[in-house]
């Protein structure tokens, strides 16, 4: 699993975990739908440090809780 993969599925099962929608993190965190949703759908092969906390501190997770997961033991690039 790449980077970025890992990544979108750890924010997918915070959301389904929260119960949170694309449109609770854009109407709540001001990013743009486009934005999350190209995320989401692995439209992009990166995302920046500074969107992921924006979307994070929406969500009330940190970092730290974040990236603390099993799903980024197993990156292989």
């Amino acid at each position: 699993m790449t980077v970025i993969e890992s990544v979108v599925t750890r924010l997918q099962v915070i959301m389904n975990e929260k119960s949170i929608s694309q449109y609770d993190i854009h109407k709540n965190g001001g990013i743009a739908k486009s934005t999350i949703s190209q995320i989401l759908n692995l439209k992009h092969n990166k995302i920046t440090l500074n969107i992921l906390y924006e979307i994070l501190s929406t969500m009330g997770i940190s970092l730290k809780e974040f990236f603390d997961d099993p799903v980024f033991d197993g990156i292989t690039e």
